[in-house]
């Protein structure tokens, strides 16, 4: 078969962000604000890519161009296409990372009103409780209830205090939610 009608379209791949199809687009004019540990974790994620992921991938390539027809050399194929993956990852890594506006949580310990950082417990209507931390929109998993602070439970609860009640607007329509603690990590010791 003629390469031309293997080949993978670049425009295709340009399309994609890097992101693993995970991280949300920053609000036009906003800052990417990120705690110190988010931080550090794209930045070894990065070195990570260039120093070491990336140099295995392009042995492994140019070991396959070498076996002869390149059109038919799944090794070959794989290898640039893992290598399209990591090299449009590093673009994202390092727009995320030049853009990052580092906000240390733990500036606000002992404070009561709900800040970039905070890990909130509050009740719904019905009275559920549930807890939250706010992060950066490139470090929150929602699986260990975090959230970006650009996400809707976010943006309702911040600048809000304990006690207070504060309006949640979803898709299925407006709830109250009463903020019952707030919470940050304690300041870094020069130990730590």
């Amino acid at each position: 078969m003629n390469k031309a009608f293997t080949k993978e379209s670049d425009a295709d791949a340009d399309d994609d962000d890097g992101s693993g199809g995970t991280a949300p687009a920053l609000p036009a004019g906003s800052k990417n604000y990120i705690t110190p540990e988010g931080y550090a974790r794209l930045r070894d994620e990065l070195l990570h890519l260039m120093d070491e992921e990336r140099p295995k991938v392009v042995e492994a390539v140019h070991w396959a161009a070498k076996n002869g027809d390149r059109s038919e050399n799944g090794d070959y194929l794989y290898g640039k296409k893992r290598l399209r993956e990591i090299d449009r990852r590093i673009r994202f890594l390092g727009k995320r990372l030049e853009i990052a506006e580092i906000t240390d949580p733990s500036v606000h310990h002992g404070r009561d009103q709900v800040f970039f950082g905070a890990t909130v417990r509050y009740a719904d209507e019905a009275g559920d409780e549930r807890s939250v931390t706010i992060l950066g929109i490139d470090e929150a998993e929602s699986a260990k209830s975090q959230v970006s602070w650009i996400s809707p439970i976010a943006r309702a609860l911040l600048k809000a205090r304990e006690g207070d009640v504060v309006k949640l607007v979803t898709p299925g329509g407006a709830h109250e939610v009463e903020i019952l603690s707030v919470s940050y990590p304690a300041p870094r010791t020069a130990a730590s």
